[in-house]
């Protein structure tokens, strides 16, 4: 870059900035502004914004009744017929007289916008002389009276800054001092390409000019073939000296020296500008007689030749010649088959990365897989291209799991990306040629001039991409990657989304090893930045460049910074977008040591305080944390029982004050386990081999499943697709009804230990505590609706009606007085709502009002249930129900315990309907 180290993407992002831009874009200036040093810089105001002193003169000039003549000439323009019309050329004439030079120039300029365009001012703005003259005043005088030369007198820099409000243009309020050098240096640039193009035409000049002597002497001289010009000369002279110099011939040299007084020996740019130095005289010397002659092609011609005259062997060397000639193109035969299989074959491999290859490696089997990948294997042997060989070799990582292909997707589309827009499908598509550079640059620019001073700078984001991608310097690469990430200072949701488009692009482009090297790095710098959207666009990216990682770096680099981020940023927002990327890292990690730390990071962020990041914990981390623990083996063997350990020490260490936050906690994360644990049922089942979609499958009930927290734990998509869930549940269903479960270790699991397990739990829950009832009867309401109906009816209530049997044994127990009964009432028997469902929860609420009356026990269980059945308006006339049938009872307690349920469901009345 010309400025050396200006940045141009350190401009503020403030409101006043860009209004003060948008002033500065809608007035064009000339190309005669362009060429001079003194140019209104981009940071200069408009020339209406010049302080009064400038538009002052202390010159008289001629007037009429006290206007100036350049007024009454604009005057005269706008006047009736009556007066004699002025013309520009007077005007423009007046202004520069009148040192008017700002007005001078705006005229101009509005000449040059409507097409015209006068000699006059051109010639004056196009001469830098008219702008260098230097004044003797201090800078502390500029504040004075004005002097004939102007304000132009001062330094144009000077000028410049004396017109400008840094305050403005600051982001912070104390760059004032970086705004200034940013103006200073731009000046600058802007002085040496009018001296370079000064120097360029003073050259031309001295390469044309021949002194007059010198042509009297090549008249005089006929040998002489051409005179020697002033430019050669001073060339020659140079080289001589520093022959000299270079030789210890000290006095030589100085004598040489005053003799050519009118050149400065200290200087090559005194012996002619823009002209490269020559080498010295003893290098000329030395390469002055090694001219080698140009190679041409020769060969041997004659006419009239005597065959006797040949040599003997000339003929028969004809038919060697023949036999030569007809193996090679056997050979040329042979090696174009072989390119255009190869041919063939490359454009298959390009049209499975086109489509997706790491969701097609997934649904292709091992042999053929295999098959494919041996011969792109030799492929890329023969063509050694890198990106086939990154192919082969992310293929492979990919091919370790066995995640299906929606679930892939469904976790993918956690990647915050954009690629509908225009912008975002440019900023996917990414040059590989120099041409496509050209294009690229072709269809970007349009876009990017008229809104890069608008602050639209992920305009930009194209173009910073390509270069990173195909330039050879790894620091150039490296600024480019850093200017991407400090593009905007705190981007909003759809700029962040479209540098991360843009990173995911670039890696998809370079591959593992670049985006470890160059990508990762900038991430690492911004993780601790002061503004909370850089270190959200830090969390983001870290999930979207999981899958273009190598599995070393995904497991220990980017899990450790996103953990630190997790436990350590005060943000919410950033701590969601973590949970959200350990989310997909966890899809593709692969590392079975690597699973304590995975459930210590569930923990953590389950107990985050923020809503919003349990929230994404149990639409993102926890589904895909227990996709991996269902490839381990670990979801039944080791995550659901942790949990279920951690419940049980918790009610162990609560009997005097149970923590209800961390039993929501756990339970919470095992709710959102239920679909997964489903899933895992239904593909280790007895029948999953004859799950094939053939014929016409039977749709699945909308209100088959409850409504999943995000796509993630839905189970049509844990399991692949809706149609294969179809089939498994008509198999699930048959297999309970007729043929047991008999072999089905993953459902015998859940029946003879999660299910007995979890009701001992719910026995040591005490019945007052209003949120823990409500939190496990939602717990079993999920539970029984994912599994179903016919496994509710046949695996959950016989295991709650044997420990709630309606007995004087059992209410000598309590077993009847604790959390179990509405639980049971609340959990179990509202999760279907047919007739029989409802009649067998009205007896059941029956048999349990009569039997804690006249077993005079307490009546907590029985309350607990109203109060939850009262929450739901529709429950409120199976309810009455029940309280008709207890105010009607023979028994006298009976009765007393109906009013006392009258009383609990009181807050609920006014909406009972009699």
């Amino acid at each position: 870059m010309a400025a050396g180290n200006v940045n141009p993407f350190n401009v503020s992002d403030s409101e006043d900035e860009a209004e003060q831009r948008q002033d500065g874009a809608d007035t064009e200036r000339s190309p005669s502004d362009e060429a001079q040093g003194h140019s209104l810089g981009p940071f200069s105001p408009p020339a209406y914004s010049e302080p009064a002193a400038l538009l002052s003169s202390n010159r008289t000039s001629p007037s009429v009744d006290g206007i100036p003549a350049s007024a009454a000439a604009v005057a005269g323009i706008g006047g009736g017929g009556a007066e004699t019309r002025v013309s520009l050329d007077a005007i423009a004439a007046q202004l520069l007289r009148d040192q008017y030079i700002l007005t001078a120039l705006e005229l101009h300029t509005e000449l040059l916008e409507a097409g015209r365009e006068l000699p006059r001012l051109r010639d004056y703005f196009s001469n830098p002389g008219n702008f260098e003259r230097q004044s003797g005043t201090p800078p502390a005088c500029k504040e004075q009276a004005v002097g004939p030369g102007g304000p132009l007198n001062r330094a144009g820099s000077i000028s410049t800054l004396d017109s400008l409000d840094f305050a403005r243009y600051s982001d912070d309020g104390n760059r004032e001092s970086d705004e200034r050098v940013a103006v200073l240096e731009f000046e600058l640039r802007k002085a040496k390409e009018t001296i370079q193009a000064l120097r360029a035409n003073l050259t031309q000049a001295a390469e044309c000019e021949i002194p007059s002597q010198e042509r009297k002497n090549y008249k005089s001289s006929p040998e002489n073939q051409e005179p020697i010009r002033p430019l050669e000369k001073r060339a020659l002279n140079f080289l001589v000296n520093e022959y000299l110099l270079k030789n210890e011939y000290k006095l030589a040299s100085i004598t040489f020296s005053d003799e050519n007084d009118d050149q400065d020996f200290e200087l090559w740019d005194d012996v002619g500008l823009n002209i490269p130095k020559p080498p010295d005289l003893l290098q000329l010397y030395r390469n002055c007689g090694n001219i080698l002659p140009l190679h041409r092609d020769t060969v041997d011609v004659a006419v009239n030749v005597d065959p006797n005259d040949l040599p003997g062997d000339y003929f028969t060397q004809e038919p060697q010649q023949e036999e030569v000639v007809q193996e090679l193109e056997y050979q040329i035969g042979l090696l174009n088959s072989e390119k255009q299989s190869l041919a063939e074959q490359i454009k298959k491999l390009q049209r499975l990365i086109q489509t997706n290859y790491p969701l097609l490696v997934v649904t292709v089997p091992i042999s053929a897989f295999c098959s494919v990948m041996w011969k792109v294997g030799l492929i890329c042997r023969v063509i050694g291209n890198w990106r086939w060989r990154w192919l082969v070799k992310s293929c492979f990582v990919c091919l370790c799991r066995k995640l299906s292909p929606a679930f892939h997707q469904a976790l993918l589309s956690f990647c915050r990306m954009s690629t509908d827009s225009r912008l975002g499908s440019e900023v996917s598509r990414i040059a590989d040629s120099e041409q496509s550079v050209m294009l690229m640059l072709g269809r970007c620019l349009p876009h990017i001039v008229p809104n890069v001073l608008l602050a639209k700078r992920e305009e930009l984001i194209p173009l910073i991409l390509c270069t990173a991608c195909l330039h050879p310097e790894p620091k150039e690469r490296d600024q480019l990657l850093h200017i991407l990430f400090n593009l905007i200072k705190r981007p909003d949701d759809e700029q962040r989304q479209m540098i991360l488009t843009g990173c995911v692009a670039f890696a998809r482009h370079v591959g593992p090893t670049r985006v470890e090297a160059e990508l990762l790095p900038q991430c690492w710098e911004q993780i601790n930045h002061k503004y909370p959207e850089r270190r959200l666009l830090v969390a983001e990216a870290c999930g979207a460049l999981a899958p273009y990682l190598p599995k070393e770096i995904r497991s220990s680099l980017v899990l450790s910074m996103l953990q630190q981020m997790l436990a350590e940023d005060k943000a919410d927002m950033v701590r969601e977008a973590v949970v959200k990327s350990l989310g997909i890292i966890m899809g593709y990690i692969d590392d079975p040591d690597k699973y304590s730390q995975g459930f210590e990071l569930m923990l953590l962020s389950l107990g985050d305080p923020s809503e919003r990041v349990v929230s994404a914990t149990h639409q993102v981390f926890i589904p895909a944390f227990a996709a991996w623990c269902t490839e381990l083996g670990n979801l039944q063997s080791q995550l659901i029982p942790s949990l279920l350990t951690r419940i049980e020490k918790l009610l162990k260490q609560g009997e005097y004050g149970l923590d209800e936050h961390k039993l929501h906690m756990y339970l919470s994360a095992l709710q959102s386990l239920i679909p997964s644990l489903f899933a895992v049922l239904l593909q280790n089942a007895p029948f999953t081999s004859r799950a094939k979609l053939q014929g016409d499958v039977p749709p699945i009930e909308v209100t088959r499943f409850p409504r999943p927290a995000s796509p993630l734990q839905d189970v049509a998509t844990i399991v692949g697709s809706r149609e294969q869930l179809a089939v498994l549940l008509q198999l699930y269903d048959h297999q309970l009804q007729h043929e047991g479960t008999t072999g089905w270790d993953s459902l015998l699991w859940v029946v003879n230990q999660f299910l007995p397990q979890l009701i001992e739990i719910v026995g040591r829950i005490n019945v007052t505590s209003s949120t823990c009832v409500h939190e496990f009867s939602r717990f079993f309401w999920r539970l029984c609706r994912t599994f179903g109906k016919i496994f509710t009816n046949t695996k959950v209530k016989p295991q709650f009606q044997e420990i709630l049997r309606l007995s004087e044994e059992n209410v000598g127990n309590g077993i009847l007085t604790k959390a179990t009964v509405p639980i049971y009432a609340t959990g179990v028997l509202t999760c279907y709502n047919q007739e029989e469902d409802r009649k067998l929860l009205v007896g059941f609420l029956e048999d349990v009002m009569t039997t804690l009356s006249l077993s005079h026990a307490p009546l907590d269980s029985l309350k607990a249930s109203f109060v939850e059945l009262g929450a739901n308006p529709a429950f409120h006339e199976l309810l009455l129900t029940v309280l008709w049938y207890g105010v009607v009872h023979t028994s006298a307690l009976v009765r007393c315990t109906a009013a006392r349920m009258f009383e609990v469901s009181a807050p609920s009345s006014s909406r009972l309907k009699h």
